[in-house]
């Protein structure tokens, strides 16, 4: 039997703390619409996504049901989708705890992988549809990342677009569709050296990091000597981390059951605004996921009121891929010029 793939241990990461940072934030409140993380090549973007197999919380499910169903909520939906699959039941599977996973989109995966495909025959010549569940159909309730997302076909981003904005997957051939829940959390990593991202798809993002290579020597000399004893003890190097990994799992269920509750001052919704309109964002994006990020920060730090130091930090991750830019202006210019902005207000 193919043994699991070890996987390195979200906190022990050295450095990198806002990248770290905006990951968690999507975990604790997934409407903030994914993060973007731009990098250069060793900085441990991928390490990251990948890692947060360690911290997520776990879901309901069906057991089996590759569609991720919320049983409290989508449980009507579950005898049409399994009948799609050729599985029809009378009584639903059991219910059951499991992990959010982290569904990755392989580099140079057809259209077919992402959606899902339809046995088109079977349609026409019996009226029934037949499925075969795609990648979005594991992401959904979960997130769904993609590595080198500046490389992406532009036909597949248009479908992540369209998923990502209705929360609905569609399988559509020859005039025959189905449809399917697939609300997930966009993560995507890329390298600004080969090529930026679509305007259309850069927006979607809620949240942008722009990552270097940890510059202090100690901590380089940490990230060599954890990842060796990675490397070679995976398993003993994992359990060492095991109680980080379940006390930072456990803050952020907290932060989840905190979020709710969560208040922003009207004096602050006049910052929030300020602070875009001075950095010259377009429409109201911006705004929105400020607003959405000081929340799940202060819900984060224990606290159920947001103060301006929230309102800072989430503008420093909400606001730099949305400023209107110059002609060769890299994104990476806009990163200090928030932070400097928001500084002075």
């Amino acid at each position: 039997m193919r043994q699991p793939i070890p996987i390195y241990p979200f906190v022990a990461i050295v450095g990198q703390e806002r990248m770290k940072l905006a990951l968690i934030l999507n975990i604790i409140n997934p409407t903030l619409s994914g993060v973007l993380i731009r990098g250069e090549k060793g900085t441990a973007k991928s390490t990251a996504v990948r890692s947060l197999a360690h911290i997520l919380p776990e879901i309901e499910v069906y057991n089996p049901d590759p569609f991720r169903l919320d049983p409290q909520i989508e449980g009507e939906l579950w005898p049409e989708l399994q009948k799609a699959l050729g599985q029809a039941s009378p009584q639903p599977p059991k219910i059951e705890k499991a992990k959010i996973k982290v569904v990755e989109l392989p580099v140079g995966a057809t259209e077919d992988r992402l959606v899902g495909s339809l046995d088109l025959e079977k349609a026409l010549k019996t009226g029934e549809k037949r499925v075969e569940p795609g990648l979005l159909a594991a992401a959904h309730r979960g997130v769904l990342y993609v590595d080198e997302v500046n490389l992406l076909d532009d036909h597949l981003v248009d479908v992540l677009l369209d998923s990502a904005a209705m929360g609905v997957s569609v399988i559509e051939r020859e005039g025959v569709s189905f449809a399917h829940p697939a609300r997930f959390t966009l993560v995507g990593t890329m390298n600004p050296e080969e090529g930026e991202l679509r305007p259309q798809l850069l927006d979607r993002f809620g949240l942008c990091v722009n990552i270097v290579g940890v510059l202090e020597l100690e901590k380089r000399v940490s990230v060599l000597e954890r990842r060796a004893r990675f490397e070679t003890e995976p398993e003993t190097f994992s359990k060492e981390w095991l109680q980080e990994s379940e006390k930072l799992s456990q803050t952020i269920q907290n932060a989840q059951r905190r979020l709710p509750q969560v208040k922003v001052a009207s004096d602050l919704l006049y910052h929030i605004a300020k602070i875009c309109l001075e950095v010259g964002v377009d429409g109201h994006r911006g705004d929105i996921v400020i607003h959405k990020a000081a929340k799940t920060i202060a819900a984060y730090e224990g606290r159920t009121e947001v103060n301006k130091a929230d309102i800072a930090a989430a503008a420093e991750l909400a606001l730099p891929h949305r400023i209107r830019r110059q002609p060769l202006q890299a994104i990476a210019d806009n990163f200090d010029q928030v932070k400097n902005r928001v500084k002075d207000l």
